[in-house]
């Protein structure tokens, strides 16, 4: 894989407590780079989750079956109605599942 070389400045009692746990510098960075990245993007999801967008909203009104038959023939296969759970957005709450 390629890699590009970028320039990062520590305070040296970091630099001394990074090097007592892994010698290699850069991979450390990068995993904890990897996983800050990870963290962020799950808490982006949930805060999605929480506060759907509008259109979303609007989208999962139609109904999960109006928008398999508004697909092209070819992907019609690609959803099972009947294999989902029916869930609506309920504010304060967020996405509950729709029992009966």
């Amino acid at each position: 894989m390629p890699v590009e070389r970028i320039t990062v400045t520590f305070p040296p009692d970091l630099i001394q407590e990074i090097d007592r746990q892994e010698p290699n510098r850069s991979k450390f960075i990068q995993d904890a780079v990897r996983q800050e990245l990870e963290r962020r993007r799950r808490a982006e999801l949930e805060r999605s989750l929480k506060n759907p967008h509008p259109e979303t909203k609007e989208m999962t009104a139609l109904g999960l079956e109006n928008w398999t038959r508004a697909l092209p023939d070819e992907d019609d296969e690609l959803m099972d109605p009947q294999a989902g759970r029916d869930i609506c957005w309920i504010p304060g709450k967020g996405w509950q599942e729709v029992n009966g």
